[in-house]
């Protein structure tokens, strides 16, 4: 579908050309999972290409459609009597494109990267060492670094990178990011799986979700192999451009260094045991 898009359309982005994205939608029952499937998809587009986009339909109903008076539009943003939102959850999850990630409204920031997990419309942050990364809103989000050529993604400023700890574990950031653990690589079709190597067998996993905690940890890659009954969305990441001001933690971003980092954290501990 992305390709598709990029032949006809998408292509006059990769020129400094602004694209518009006119009347997509999808039903906010959230039960139709070819909808709940191409929004993952679309949000993810939307965030990378930094799209504008019009949302199809404000209507919660229809005084006369079709024949039928009162006619609920399951697409509507509002319910059946307009009172309400029909889906909160959903409007939640698109405020995060609803502002560009980069554009003349973001002047002054220095362009950086965001982790973007468009199943939530939320991205990796981390508020301390002490805590495990989890999604959050984007406007907490830390600055990172993609080096495409060996495949890490870097606390901008820092010498932290993400690492895999092994199957089934929280992700952590870690010093040392030069082996497998280390190096995050788009795979699949949709190139929003970010894979990396297990330092005990070699095994690939892949950056995921744990649904109760928001924390993020790898697992298994899934939806691998074209099963269209799979749905990967738990998995889909965006590395994204970005302009907008990040947050910066004060114990987080104190450490400019490795030394630092030993310093106030083992040091510290040790004396305070003292």
């Amino acid at each position: 579908m992305v390709d598709q898009m990029m032949r006809k359309a998408g292509f006059v982005s990769d020129q400094g050309y602004p694209l518009f994205m006119s009347e997509f939608g999808v039903d906010l029952r959230g039960t139709n999972d070819n909808d709940n499937r191409y929004l993952n998809c679309f949000v993810g587009v939307a965030a990378e290409l930094d799209l504008d986009w019009a949302l199809w339909t404000l209507a919660g109903s229809y005084h006369l459609r079709d024949g039928v008076i009162g006619l609920e539009e399951f697409y509507g943003v509002f319910n059946w009597n307009w009172c309400e939102a029909r889906n909160s959850s959903f409007l939640e999850r698109i405020s995060t494109i609803q502002s560009p990630f980069q554009g003349p409204a973001q002047q002054g920031a220095k362009q950086h990267k965001v982790i973007f997990h468009p199943l939530t419309g939320q991205c990796i942050h981390r508020k301390s060492l002490l805590e495990p990364l989890k999604l959050g809103p984007c406007t907490d989000s830390e600055a990172w670094s993609y080096n495409t050529q060996q495949k890490t993604l870097t606390i901008k400023g820092t010498y932290f990178c993400l690492q895999a700890d092994g199957l089934n574990k929280p992700a952590k950031l870690g010093v040392i990011c030069s082996d497998s653990t280390s190096k995050w690589e788009p795979i699949s079709d949709s190139k929003m799986h970010l894979s990396s190597k297990l330092a005990t067998d070699g095994a690939a996993v892949c950056l995921d979700v744990d649904p109760s905690s928001n924390i993020i940890v790898t697992n298994n890659c899934k939806c691998l192999n074209r099963d269209n009954m799979c749905d990967p969305g738990s998995q889909w990441f965006k590395i994204v451009n970005s302009t907008r001001s990040s947050s910066v933690t004060t114990p987080f971003f104190g450490f400019n260094s490795v030394f630092d980092f030993l310093r106030n954290n083992m040091l510290g501990s040790l004396v305070d045991s003292a």
